[in-house]
């Protein structure tokens, strides 16, 4: 990583580097296991050198270490150069796993010098967890619960403390109908933990206590009363309970346009939970945001 002020003092050593014969193995040959590394063949003669050199140097500290440069004056290191056989300068190689894959002559313009080296760049590698986290969040999303679980619970054996494996088992078991279990997951992970799934997971869970269980009797009660609100109330209770979080949703959003203070609040508080249960990226909180805002502002 660089420093403010480094610049003066010439680029970071372990970025770019001066190269010699004697060092070649191990700065290149060895380092390119690790990492790519550019060899720039120049000599202080070479007219296009000057014009090359900081291009590479700039598009290397731009790729954030990911990629090393090093330079070799030909005139006083001759070896390599013969054994590549460098017949001109400036000449660019670049090395991955040992060997050279890439390279040219010549003084390049700064945008090719970019790309050349952008080429090089990789990827940081995927991690096993992440891998299976989101094999979880596929299968989940394509309702296998079953694969999706499995995925979940292999990353939690590699890392019993990951939050996202956590949360997307505690979803599966949601998903299942198995509160008692996804509430046993979920506590396996601080209280304070900040992660979207598990949030959604406890945010369910809060809305299914004391949720009955069964519509028809507040269903009944509306239907002799619409300004009948703690009936409505408890019916999106035991929608939000069933998973149904849309429809809960509506029936606060109804209790809201009629009486937007009923019981100190309630319903927002309600509603509130509902969008945390959804997601706050969801399209079912998107929506309710706006229509809660309309009927608050209008």
């Amino acid at each position: 990583m660089s420093l403010i002020g480094e610049a003066a003092a010439g680029p970071s050593p372990d970025v770019i580097k001066e190269g010699s014969d004697a060092s070649f193995v191990a700065d290149v040959i060895e380092a390119s296991r690790v990492q790519p590394v550019i060899v720039d063949f120049w000599a202080t003669w070479c007219g296009p050198c000057r014009q090359l050199t900081p291009a590479l140097e700039k598009a290397v500290k731009a790729a954030g270490g990911a990629v090393k440069l090093v330079k070799i004056d030909v005139d006083k290191n001759p070896a390599f150069a013969g054994q590549l056989r460098v017949q001109s300068i400036p000449t660019v190689y670049a090395f991955e796993d040992g060997k050279p894959v890439d390279g040219f002559t010549g003084a390049l313009p700064e945008s090719q010098v970019k790309a050349f080296v952008d080429k090089l760049v990789r990827a940081p590698p995927v991690s096993e967890i992440d891998e299976l986290v989101a094999m979880g969040r596929e299968s989940l999303a394509l309702g296998d619960t079953g694969a999706a679980a499995q995925s979940f619970a292999e990353a939690l054996s590699i890392a019993p403390d990951n939050l996202d494996a956590i949360g997307g088992l505690a979803r599966c078991y949601l998903a299942g109908g198995d509160r008692e279990r996804a509430a046993e997951v979920a506590a396996m992970a601080p209280a304070d933990a900040k992660n979207a799934d598990l949030a959604s997971v406890r945010a369910t869970l809060a809305l299914a206590q004391g949720a009955p269980s069964d519509t028809a009797a507040a269903e009944r009660r509306l239907a002799a009363d619409p300004n009948d609100h703690a009936a409505r109330a408890e019916l999106a209770a035991a929608l939000a309970a069933k998973g149904e979080l849309e429809a809960a949703a509506d029936q606060l959003l109804d209790i809201i346009a009629r009486d937007r203070d009923w019981n100190e609040g309630a319903a927002r508080a309600q509603l509130l939970k509902v969008f945390e249960a959804a997601g706050q990226a969801s399209e079912i909180t998107r929506q309710g945001r706006r229509r809660l805002s309309s009927i608050l502002f209008s």
